[in-house]
């Protein structure tokens, strides 16, 4: 089976909030032996994690040998203070603060560095991003930072401008890329940043009733239509399910990931190996130096 290349074992994929809660008095373990059961189960060897700010993917980082998984986190995300981001990790207010961010990252044991760049997905308008993107300036001295630190970046990112600006300034992966247009994924495709979709965050929303599924199939299809354009231009693409995320479990994430890549691209060995590619640019870049 693939690896899963963006997951949060933190999170249980039905409720953020008492997923979270259950860590108020120090992290449960319980919670992460479970998570790898599942992972393991569904035969998933390798997790990248996005990382969390209560030390749950740091000590599962711990645990993850006794299930035979490879496992990867950037302990916890940095967002710029004011934007999305601080359920994941912590904040910064400027560039000496988020070196300082970088350093502890290093010092928890970190394989890699994520920032978060760009908001989320506004499904009540279907088509923007809440929130506003960091300057296209400022991404490019945060991936500069990390890189001469010896870090890997994750980028959380979502809209043109965002993603412009992250595959300008060097990111190694981008996370999600939602709202993407054509220039930006033959950028993509032009760069050796690794783009991550997480299609099911959207697909599996279909028919739950939190949102209405018009504006869910509306995202689907802009989504597919770039998926499509980065295998014909052959840019980087790595599954990844954003595991932990609402109706996105640990282990079948994947799984539904996989089936629609396979959907959208037909099976071929051609997709197989495009696939399989992706994840081995994730694995060899998104390793402690």
């Amino acid at each position: 089976m693939f690896g899963e290349c963006h997951a949060h074992v933190i999170m249980d994929g039905k409720n953020y909030k008492k997923a979270v809660q259950l860590h108020a008095g120090g992290v449960d373990e319980s919670v992460i032996h479970r998570c790898f059961s599942d992972y393991r189960r569904a035969g998933i060897r390798f997790v990248r994690d996005g990382g969390d700010s209560m030390g749950v993917s740091r000590r599962a980082k711990e645990l993850a040998g006794e299930y035979g998984i490879d496992y990867r986190t950037p302990v916890f995300a940095i967002h710029k203070e004011g934007h999305y981001g601080g359920i994941v990790g912590r904040g910064f207010h400027d560039l000496k603060e988020y070196h300082g961010r970088v350093l502890e990252a290093r010092e928890e044991g970190a394989d890699f560095i994520k920032i978060m760049t760009t908001g989320i997905m506004d499904f009540d308008h279907d088509g923007t991003v809440t929130g506003t993107p960091l300057d296209a300036g400022e991404v490019k001295e945060m991936v500069h930072i990390a890189h001469e630190e010896g870090f890997a970046v994750m980028s959380h990112t979502n809209g043109v401008y965002g993603v412009q600006a992250a595959v300008e300034a060097g990111v190694d992966s981008v996370e999600h890329g939602n709202y993407m247009d054509a220039q930006t994924v033959r950028m993509l495709a032009d760069s050796r940043t690794v783009w991550v979709p997480t299609l099911v965050t959207v697909r599996n929303l279909l028919g739950c009733g939190r949102y209405e599924d018009s504006v869910i199939r509306a995202i689907m299809e802009k989504a597919e239509e770039s998926l499509k354009l980065a295998f014909s231009l052959k840019a980087r693409v790595a599954l990844g399910s954003d595991a932990g995320a609402y109706q996105v479990p640990h282990g079948k994430g994947l799984l539904d990931e996989y089936q629609s890549f396979l959907t959208i691209l037909g099976d071929s060995p051609e997709v197989q190996e495009w696939m399989r590619a992706g994840e081995e640019e994730i694995k060899q870049r998104f390793r402690r130096q």
